[in-house]
C-alpha cells in the first residue's frame, strides 16, 4: 500500500536530509499509513504520529517503532513471505519484543526461551523474538546460524560423514573457536552470536529444551534401526527482518514443519541426509532402472515415517495436502481484503506429489512486499560456516 502522505508534506526541510534519511522516512510513513490503514481508530492518528516519527528521524537518524507498530509488521512480514505455504494463521504469530537484550549471555538465554515457549510441549506455537535494529552507531546483533537448532557434521577419517553433511563447515568453525562435540550424528550446534560492537562467541544449545522426535515407520519395524530423529521446532534465525525502512538482523521466527520439509529435502537431498538408497534398499527395491521408480516409492515411505512419527509423539505437524488447502483458503481470504498474495511457485508447490496438490494449478502474484523477511549474502554465508572467525574470538 501507497502512503497518502508523504515525508515532504510532513517536513518541508526533508530536502535538506540525506538520501539515506528521506528512504527511511518514506518507507516509515508508507509503513504507518498501512498499520493506520488496517487498524482504524488508532490513537495518536496518523498525521500526528507521522509527525512524532519525522522528529525523531530529524533528531537521531532513526525512529522506534511502538509494540503494536512491531508486532503489526512482523506478522504482515509474515504475510507477505513468498516462500511460505502456512501462511493462514499469520494474525496468530506470537510477538516477543527484546529490544532492550543486548549482551551476548542474554542473547542466548532470550534465544533458548523462544525455543522452550515455542516447542509448549509438541503443540507448537507460531512465533518470533525481535533483537534490537540496526541504528546509526549503533549495529545490531547478529546470530550465525541459520536456525536456532541444527545438527553438526563430523568428516570420518574414511571420508564419510557423521550427521548433517550441510553443516560440515559450519562445524569445523566452532570446533575452530573451541568448541569440542562428542562427534556424534546428533551433535546440537552452539549458537554463534555476535553482539553489537563484539566478537562473536558460541553458547550451547541445552539438550533439555530442544524437542526431538525418532523417526519410525507404521509399517516398517527395520525404519527405526536406522537411527533417524528430526527436531520439533524450525526456527530460523539469519533473515533480516525490514519493517517501515529499520532493520531487525535479529529476529528468530517459527511455524511448525510440513512433513515434507523433513521427509522430501532434510533427509533426502544429496547435500544432506541422501537417504534414497538406504531405504530403497531395505525396501528389496530394483534400483537399477529409473522406471521402476524406486526413488518415488522411497520417497513416499519417508515422508510416511515422518508424518507417523511427530504424530505418534504428539509434535505438530502438517501434510502438503492439507497445507496446500490452506494456503488457498488463505488466498481467497486476502483476496477478499484486496491484498496481493506474493507467492513463489517453486516453492509452494511440495517437493512430493506436486501435481496432486490444488495449489500446482495456478499462476501467483510474485511482488515483493513491505514489511518482510530478507536473506542477505553475507548471512546466508555465515550459516554455512563460510566466514572466517576474526582473532580474538572467544568462547562462551
Amino acid at each position: 500500500m501507497q502512503s497518502e502522505i508523504s515525508p515532504r508534506d510532513v517536513c518541508p526541510h526533508s530536502l535538506a536530509l540525506s538520501t539515506e534519511v528521506i528512504d527511511l522516512e518514506s518507507e516509515a510513513v508508507d509503513f504507518l499509513s498501512l498499520f493506520h490503514a488496517e487498524n482504524p481508530g488508532l490513537s495518536p492518528a496518523l498525521p500526528d504520529r507521522v509527525a512524532e516519527v519525522r522528529a525523531e528521524i530529524a533528531a537521531t537518524g532513526t525512529y522506534t517503532q511502538t509494540f503494536e507498530e512491531l508486532t503489526f509488521g512482523a506478522r504482515v512480514a509474515w504475510r507477505n513471505a513468498s516462500r511460505c505455504i502456512g501462511r493462514l494463521y499469520w494474525n496468530n504469530l506470537q510477538v516477543r519484543d527484546l529490544r532492550q537484550v543486548r549482551s551476548a549471555e542474554e542473547i542466548h538465554r532470550e534465544l533458548c526461551e523462544h525455543l522452550r515457549l515455542a516447542t509448549n510441549g509438541g503443540r507448537i506455537r507460531p512465533m518470533i523474538s525481535i533483537f534490537a535494529p540496526d541504528a546509526p552507531g549503533s549495529p545490531a546483533p547478529r546470530v550465525w546460524n541459520d536456525q536456532l537448532v541444527r545438527y553438526a557434521g563430523h568428516r570420518s577419517p574414511d571420508g564419510a560423514v557423521i550427521g548433517d553433511p550441510a553443516y560440515l563447515d559450519f562445524t569445523d568453525l566452532v570446533r575452530s573457536m573451541g568448541w569440542q562435540p562428542s562427534g556424534g550424528p546428533h551433535d546440537l550446534l552452539p549458537l554463534v552470536i555476535e553482539a553489537s560492537g563484539r566478537r562473536p562467541e558460541f553458547f550451547e544449545v541445552p539438550r533439555d529444551i530442544v524437542l526431538e522426535v525418532p523417526l519410525t515407520h507404521p509399517e516398517y519395524p527395520w525404519f527405526a534401526d536406522l537411527g533417524l530423529r528430526w527436531y520439533a521446532v524450525p526456527a530460523i534465525a539469519n533473515m533480516r527482518l525490514r519493517i517501515g525502512g529499520l532493520d531487525y538482523p535479529l529476529a528468530p521466527f517459527n511455524g511448525w514443519y510440513m512433513g515434507t520439509e523433513i521427509g522430501a529435502r532434510n533427509l533426502v537431498d544429496v547435500d544432506r541426509y541422501n537417504l534414497l538408497p538406504d531405504v530403497a534398499q531395505q525396501l528389496g527395491l530394483d534400483t537399477g532402472s529409473e522406471s521402476t521408480l524406486w526413488r518415488d516409492r522411497a520417497l513416499v515411505e519417508i515422508n510416511i515415517a515422518v508424518l507417523h512419527s511427530f504424530e505418534s509423539a504428539g509434535v505438530k505437524i502438517s501434510d502438503h495436502h492439507t497445507e496446500s488447502r490452506r494456503f488457498l483458503l488463505h488466498l481467497a481470504k486476502e483476496e477478499s481484503r484486496g491484498r496481493i498474495v506474493p507467492a513463489d511457485w517453486s516453492w509452494i508447490v511440495p517437493p512430493i506429489s506436486g501435481g496432486i496438490t490444488p495449489v500446482f494449478h495456478r499462476y501467483y502474484d510474485e511482488a515483493e512486499l513491505s514489511p518482510g523477511f530478507h536473506l542477505d549474502e553475507q548471512a546466508s554465508l555465515r550459516g554455512r560456516g563460510k566466514c572466517p572467525v576474526p582473532p580474538g574470538h572467544t568462547a562462551g
